[in-house]
Order: structure tokens, then sequence, then C-alpha cells
């Protein structure tokens, strides 16, 4: 944690000179990748003859789409594994969302040591090509595989996850693969895991012994046993370094070890003590190795592989005891899954049964000697292998019941189902099996808890820099705007909104109100109606009603930062009643071409018994305010507002500011935006009404619940604090 940014050079430019110390990753629009900083040059308060207040590892990201004018678009640089670059950058402390039941972006930064994040400005100076050090060079080799591959197969579609399953890359992975081998519960497959490593080991190991007992003056010298051993190892630690050296392949490099240690001294161990010091030797080399789902997956599946085979009288042999022990690995991995994804695979034993033989002992074999000895022919093989076993994961995947989605329980009740999935696949005879039974049938039919009729909740998500704001009532759920897009190819509906609804167990939102037609407001849609059936779309700004196809050019205007939505237009005057509580579009009052850009979003108020109530003004601007403000005078105050355009100081007028009076304000805005939202002069006015503000840029997602004509209010960093959190 001292390893830290200096909050004085935040967002400061600085010349840094340093190592491509990783795989770079091409994400389209630009390139991502780990840098190792040696020197920082002189900034104005700090010292030039070292890197004082900059961490030694930093991830930065390289854009694309540098355009001078009049000029065509400037490619970015091919920047390769192991070279020294002198670039100028910006940096910012480790920061992502904060919001329930989604990736801890925060968490994965600390666990691999990164502790700034950036992007490069300008043009960078190539010092070096190949700099010291033997992890360079193996991520040079790594980069080389990844080079023959794209060369070998240039339009093939899993072309993907052969790299993937050679060097552990899974950056060419199309989102619509993953999605398959998620529903399929084969995603396990394409990540370089101790399987891979085991059976690599297995596979020289035993080669070497069969070469070995044919040379009688080898074997006088050394027993066969002991050789196929150490032969296992230099392989399987050739292919872990390929992978990246993950905590799978670290897990199994050191059961191996332990394993082909105790063969040398002629010892012999449990597996319980072999699992326990891969356990503690994983642990002290990275203490933060919990932070990660591979750690819990990895682990866990071992130990229910040994608990399977072990303890029974009779133990199944052949395919019963492969079938027994998936079906095991499947119920114990459960409640680790549902903790982890909010999920887990009802059709993982079928696509298992399918993908493990193809994979194991066909695919990953011939992507390796192809790699080796750059056969294109045995890569061609092993994609069309690759291409019939995601051909039988698609029609797998396609039936409804082959993901099983359910809301993230609560601690104690995931603690006594991880007991009871433990009762379970113990022997026959173990006391308590019927109890686990319960327990378990308990776990599957939780559900949260949701507010009382007359009340309500609603969570002002961290998304950014955009707005996506989700009202809870007794029986129905809305979503007032979706987020913001992150680039060409991701957006707040994917990465937020969707995993959050998941976590909360939302399957089916009554309706979608977009505000208006800004990017930061309705791009993340499109993902959230993928993934959660929406029964009406409400819509402000400019809208398209349903059943009428758009006008060419008008969808997904990505370059104007505009996403038009499919939906009914939303308009002032438009009210409905859920569970006692009122539901009121306050603005626009008119779709003419009167009002102009922000001053187009539809506002709307959310009113529980009593005086609690929630105001959504979308962007609205000063002018808008000033109209909403005389047309509802004191019936706009609210006890809470989510202030207008993220707290832009084109917003938040002190006419309406007073008219609202809310006991808290929220201000949605990005960590350290480029705009500089929420403005000091807009956060002087709102102080003007002792409102209590809150950022979701600096507290996370806003959490409002109503009792008794009463808002408590929290968020999720004070609910849930985490010492990597702290500034």
């Amino acid at each position: 944690m001292a390893d830290a940014l200096d909050p004085a050079l935040e967002g400061r430019d600085l010349l840094l000179t340093g190592v491509i110390a990783s795989l770079p990753d091409n994400r389209g629009d630009g390139i991502r990748f780990v840098f190792d900083v040696e020197h920082m040059d002189a900034v104005r308060g700090f010292d030039a003859s070292d890197r004082v207040g900059v961490p030694r590892r930093v991830l930065l990201s390289w854009y694309g789409g540098r355009v001078s004018p009049g000029e065509d678009v400037l490619p970015l640089p091919a920047v390769r594994p192991g070279e020294r670059w002198q670039l100028p950058v910006r940096l910012r402390r480790p920061h992502g969302a904060a919001v329930p039941g989604v990736f801890d972006f925060e968490a994965w930064l600390l666990e691999r040591g990164l502790r700034a994040t950036g992007y490069v400005r300008g043009d960078g100076v190539l010092i070096a090509t190949q700099a010291n050090g033997w992890m360079n060079r193996i991520h040079r080799l790594r980069a080389s595989i990844r080079q023959k591959f794209g060369t070998a197969l240039p339009d093939a579609p899993y072309r993907g996850i052969l790299v993937a399953l050679v060097i552990g890359d899974q950056g060419a992975i199309r989102t619509e693969q993953w999605e398959i081998l998620r529903r399929t519960g084969v995603q396990h497959l394409v990540a370089i895991s101790g399987m891979h490593i085991s059976l690599v080991a297995l596979a020289a190991g035993g080669l070497c012994v069969l070469m070995w007992r044919r040379l009688p003056w080898l074997m006088r010298r050394c027993p066969a046993r002991l050789a196929g051993a150490v032969t296992g190892m230099t392989a399987a630690g050739i292919y872990a370094l390929l992978a990246g050296l993950g905590i799978p392949a670290q897990r199994a490099m050191v059961m191996l070890a332990v394993a082909a240690l105790c063969m040398a001294a002629r010892r012999e161990t449990s597996a319980r003590n072999v699992l326990s010091l891969a356990l503690l030797a994983v642990l002290a080399v990275d203490p933060l190795a919990p932070l990660t789902a591979g750690f819990w997956l990895s682990f866990g599946a071992v130990a229910v592989i040994f608990l399977t085979l072990n303890g029974r009288a009779k133990s199944a042999r052949g395919w019963r005891s492969a079938v027994r022990m998936q079906l095991a690995i499947t119920l114990a991995t459960v409640p680790v899954l549902v903790a982890l994804f909010q999920g887990f695979s009802l059709a993982s034993p079928f696509g298992n049964a399918v993908a493990i033989p193809l994979v194991s002992f066909a695919i990953t074999p011939l992507a390796l000697l192809a790699a080796i000895f750059s056969a294109d022919w045995l890569l061609g093989l092993a994609h069309m292998l690759t291409a019939w076993m995601m051909a039988a994961l698609q029609w797998l995947s396609g039936f409804s019941l082959a993901l099983y989605e359910h809301p993230l329980p609560p601690p104690w009740l995931l603690s006594a189902a991880t007991l009871a999935v433990s009762l379970l696949i113990l022997p026959r005879g173990t006391p308590c099996r019927l109890a686990a039974l319960a327990i378990l049938s308990g776990f599957f039919l939780w559900q949260p808890e949701r507010p009382r009729p007359g009340d309500f909740r609603a969570a002002i998500l961290d998304v950014g820099q955009g707005l996506a704001v989700h009202v809870q009532t007794a029986h129905h759920d809305l979503l007032y705007d979706s987020g913001p897009l992150f680039g060409d190819t991701n957006d707040a509906g994917e990465r937020v909104v969707a995993p959050y609804l998941r976590a909360m167990g939302v399957g089916r939102l009554d309706a979608a109100l977009i505000s208006h037609d800004d990017a930061d407001h309705a791009g993340g849609l499109e993902s959230v109606q993928a993934r959660v059936r929406i029964d009406k779309v409400f819509a402000g700004g400019e809208t398209i009603e349903p059943g009428t196809p758009p006008s060419p050019g008008a969808w997904n205007m990505r370059d104007a930062q505009l996403v038009p939505v499919r939906g009914t237009p939303c308009v002032a005057g438009l009210r409905w009643r859920w569970d006692d509580i009122d539901f009121a579009v306050l603005a626009p009052a008119e779709l003419s071409g009167k009002r102009r850009g922000n001053d187009k979003s539809c506002v709307l108020r959310v009113s529980a018994a009593g005086s609690a109530s929630l105001l959504l003004t979308g962007d609205l601007e000063q002018t808008g305010e000033a109209e909403l403000a005389r047309q509802h005078g004191p019936a706009l105050k609210s006890s809470a507002v989510v202030a207008g355009h993220h707290g832009s100081r084109t917003s938040s007028s002190m006419m309406f500011v007073e008219a609202a009076y809310p006991e808290v304000v929220i201000f949605s805005s990005g960590y350290r935006n480029q705009y500089g939202h929420p403005h000091p002069h807009t956060l002087a006015r709102w102080a003007r009404t002792a409102a209590y503000p809150y950022r979701t840029d600096s507290d996370g997602t806003v959490l409002l619940e109503t009792e008794g004509g009463r808002m408590k209010t929290n968020s999720w960093r004070e609910i849930r604090p985490r010492y990597w959190h702290k500034r």
C-alpha cells in the first residue's frame, strides 16, 4: 500500500521512462499494458533522481484515433514486451465502480501490484528494443507465439481460444464466445489451470519414463520415476511461465513440486498435506491471492476431487469416477459461483463432458505442438476441433435453463450453503446429510427483501461520468437512465447495471425511463435490454416509436455522442402508482423544437407515503429548471435530489435549489472527470440549503430507503469498506 501515487501528481503531465512489462492487450480503440517505471523526469516539487511519488508498476492505456486536421488517423505504435520507452502520461490512483455485486477493479489492481492507472498523451520515444530481465524474455516469447497464430489464422473466429490455451492471453476471445462458455460452465477450460499444467507434466514425464526404461545405462544412474518427475516439472514450469504464472498455475506447480520432492526423498504423503503445502506456498508468495476468484475455485475444485476419490469403501473407476467427480465439483462450487458471479451453469456437466476431453487431449496438445514446431496444419486442425466443440456448446447454451442466476446472498447463508455442499459430497453414511439438503433448499429459495408497500428504495449507481438509477417498490422495478458508453465495445449497461440487477435478483424491469439521448445516459440501454426483460421504455430527447425502423445513421451515433432510444416519448403529465408509491413526470412539457439539448431531459419525481420523495432531473439546465420551478413552486420540494448534469455549472440554479430544498443532494460524476463536475459554484449553491452532499466518484453507489415517510441514506463505500478503497 505504501507504493502509491502521490496525490499531488494525479492528473499532471509526467514524463516516465520504463519497460513494457506485460503482453500488450489490443482493445480495438487502443492498447493496454503494464509499465515498470524506472525514472520520472523533473516535475515541480519532486526530485528527478528517481521515481519518488510514482508507483513501481502502473497500468497504461494508449488510445488510437489521434487525428490531425486534414490528415488521416495516425496508427498506434507497435508496442512489444521488454521494450524501454519514454512516455508522456497522466496518472491517477486506483479507482473502480463501487456497486453491489459488481467486479471490484481496485482489488484486481492491488492483487497485481498495479498502484496507479493512466494513459499516454502524445508520442513516446523508443529507447531500447530489449530490456534486461528473464520475465521480459518470456513476454517476448509469448508475443511472438501470438503473432504466429495471428498470421496463420488471420480471420479464424476461434483463434483467441487457441491463443488463450497456449499463452494464457484471453483478450482476443469475443464477447459472444465468452457468453457461450459461461452459459455452459466451461469458461475455466480457456484459462490455463491446474488441469492443463498437470496434463503437460504427465505427458512429458510419461514420455521420459518410457524412453528412460529403454536405456539401461541411464537406469543404473537414476530411477526412471525420478527422471520422469523432473522432466514433467520442467515441462510444466515452461508452460506455466507461458501462461503468465497465474494462481491456478502456481498451485499446480507447487503441488507437482511437493509430489516430486516426496518421490525423490522416497517418502509418502497424503493428498491433504500436498494441498495444504500448496496453499501455504501460494499465500507466502502472494498474500493477496484470496482477492481473486481463481484462488477459491482452483483450491476448492482440487479439494473436492480429493474428497470425492478418497474415504470410500469401494471407489468408482473409469467413466463412473469421472462422472462422480464432475457432479461433485459442479455441486460443491455452487456457493462460490453464486458469491462471485451470481449464478452457475446447469448445463455444466454436459458441457464439460464434451469440452474436457477435446480441450485436454486434442485441442491443447495440437496448439502447443503448432507453437513449438511452427506447424500451421496442426494449428488448422486444432481450430477445426475447436469449431466443432463451440458448435456443440452453442447448441447447449441455447436452452433457457442452461444458466441459473441467483441474487447475491448474505455471508451467513453462503457459509451455511458451503457447509451443506461439503456434507453432501462426503461418503454415504455421513451424519446430517438430510439437514444439508434442507439448508441447500433454503439457499436456493432465498430472495432479497423488498420494500414494504408505501416505501421505496433507490440506488444511484456508480457508473462513472453518467447516470443510472434503480428504483424499487414492493413489487415493481424501474431503471432511470442506463449509464454511459465506455468506447466502441463496452458500456455501463454490460459492466455495471446488468450485473447489479442480477445481484439484486431483478430479472425483469417494469419500466425503463431514459431521460434523453446523450450517450452518458442512454449508452447502456442496449446491453441492459439484452440481459434483462424490460416491459416498457419511456424516452426523452430524440425517440423512435416502437415498431418504427430508425433512419439511416440515426442509431447508435457514437461519434456524435447520441444514442436515440426506441420507446414511448416521455412528456410531462405521465403519472402512475405502484404499491402506494407515486411516479410523476414533471418535464418536458412538450416535444417541440423550442427546447434544446439537455432541456429535453425527462424529469421524474418519486413520492412515498408521507413526505419522502426523490427528484431525478437528468441533464436539465438552468432554463429548464426555472420553468420547472415556476410551474410547481413549493410542490417541487423533495427529500433527495440527483443534481442535474452531474453538477455542471450550467445546472442547479439558485431558484431551482431553493424550490427543491432537499435534505440530501447526489452528484453522479466520474472520478477526476475532464469537465470538473461537480463544479465548485454548484456545490456552493447546494450548500446554502444545508443539503448533505453525496458523490458517486468518492462515495460509490448511493443508497436511499424510505421507512414510514422518512428517508435513510447511505453509500456502498460506507457499508462495505475495504482498506484498498481508502484515499
